[in-house]
């Protein structure tokens, strides 16, 4: 091996190195494009509605399905990320993304189109968000907070791109065009990224890290603590489920039209990234803890103003601040996986914890439709979503007082 080879392997090899940065651009890139799962069916819930004569509640469906595709994958993406490093997963993600959206522009009926969205879009989609935030967090110590908010930042950039780009050719294409070009794109473009990502993790993680997680986080058990952490989820992305899922029938409803209610989820995802990596810079002073309690709170007062105005410049800066003040949650359970828990079960328990989420966001998607269609009107759903944020807001000030009485986190 000469020199220079030699210089540049153990550059790679090491946490918080230029490698690492390089991995974690290629992550965003991954996590954008398969990203898309997670926003398309929104898009096209108002075409879907009035094709196969549903009600609000049932249009949701495949979104509903998505995310808990969603929630499975994530905690099998993350097991696999666990033995076998990231490659596998996204292979695994690339191929069910493609055969989802190929299924999916050819379906017969929303049941045929929403088993597509659950047992392949979303269990593909999966991989390119929690299993990703796992890997990249094996790559930094001194700046994993602001490279997992980075990283999740992709989630919120396929936000921010899909569902205007989805729109565009739905009202041009049709819906059976758009999911099937999409799914070609996918496999074309995120089957060369995945062998990008082939280096094994850095040296710095031997098997000492595995003694670092206090067996006692917090006062709580690991298993107490991880069910604690899966019942924040729910309650926080059920909240948040409310305009990300419903803002573009919402406008429709309004009489502003879907095209706009595209463009402000595109808008509310655009200020999430900005909220995302504002918040790793805040986890990376604070602590994961104090991020997410920070992130309650403000995402409940969004939703407050979403309950109190309706005007269309209203809900333009509303959904921009929204975006703002929630981007951070997610991620911060990431971080708080891994200050509280080994290194060696990342992959795993941060899957368990975004599977809550995602659950969350699935349970929050499909009660909003539904109390739309029992009431009329998004109000009392607004209001169903302030109530779940509380919770949310009561666990994670719970946690932050534990501790401050003198829980403290592993030092991984």
């Amino acid at each position: 091996m000469t020199a220079h080879a030699a210089v540049a392997g153990d550059e790679a090899s090491r946490a918080d190195s230029g490698y690492a940065w390089r991995r974690l651009a290629i992550a965003v890139l991954i996590s954008t494009i398969g990203g898309v799962g997670m926003w398309s069916a929104q898009v096209a819930l108002p075409s879907l509605q009035l094709e196969f004569g549903v009600t609000r509640a049932d249009a949701t469906l495949p979104y509903t399905l998505a995310m808990l595709g969603f929630a499975v994958g994530g905690v099998v993406m993350g097991r696999l990320v666990d033995r076998f490093g990231i490659v596998l997963p996204i292979v695994i993600a690339a191929l069910a993304l493609g055969l989802g959206y190929v299924a999916a522009g050819s379906a017969g009926g929303l049941r045929d189109f929403a088993l597509a969205y659950g047992l392949l879009i979303g269990f593909g989609s999966a991989a390119t968000f929690g299993p990703l935030l796992a890997d990249i967090s094996h790559w930094f110590t001194r700046r994993r907070g602001i490279a997992v908010a980075i990283c999740a930042s992709g989630n919120y950039l396929a936000g921010t791109v899909w569902p205007p780009v989805v729109q565009h050719f739905i009202a041009s294409d049709g819906w059976r065009a758009t999911h099937i070009g999409v799914g070609l794109f996918c496999v074309l473009t995120m089957l060369p990224l995945a062998f990008a990502l082939r280096r094994s993790l850095p040296r710095t993680h031997d098997a000492t890290d595995a003694a670092r997680a206090a067996p006692g986080t917090l006062g709580l058990s690991p298993t107490a603590l991880q069910w604690i952490l899966a019942v924040a989820g729910v309650a926080c992305c059920a909240a948040m489920s409310m305009p990300q899922v419903h803002i573009v029938a919402y406008c429709g409803d309004l009489g502003y039209g879907v095209a706009r209610g595209a463009r402000m989820l595109s808008l509310m995802m655009a200020f999430g990234i900005v909220s995302r990596i504002g918040s790793g810079f805040i986890a990376d002073r604070i602590g994961g803890l104090g991020t997410l309690l920070m992130g309650s709170l403000l995402q409940g007062s969004a939703l407050v103003l979403y309950l109190l105005f309706n005007g269309l410049d209203s809900l333009y800066v509303i959904s921009a601040l929204f975006g703002l003040f929630q981007g951070g949650i997610v991620p911060s359970y990431a971080i708080i996986v891994r200050e509280y828990f080994s290194a060696r079960e990342a992959g795993t328990r941060v899957g368990i914890v975004i599977m809550a989420t995602v659950l969350g966001m699935a349970l929050g998607g499909w009660m909003s439709g539904a109390i739309f269609d029992w009431t009329g009107s998004y109000r009392a759903a607004f209001a169903n979503g302030i109530a779940w944020n509380l919770l949310n807001g009561v666990i994670a000030l719970s946690l932050v007082l534990r501790r401050r009485r003198g829980g403290r986190p592993a030092l991984a």
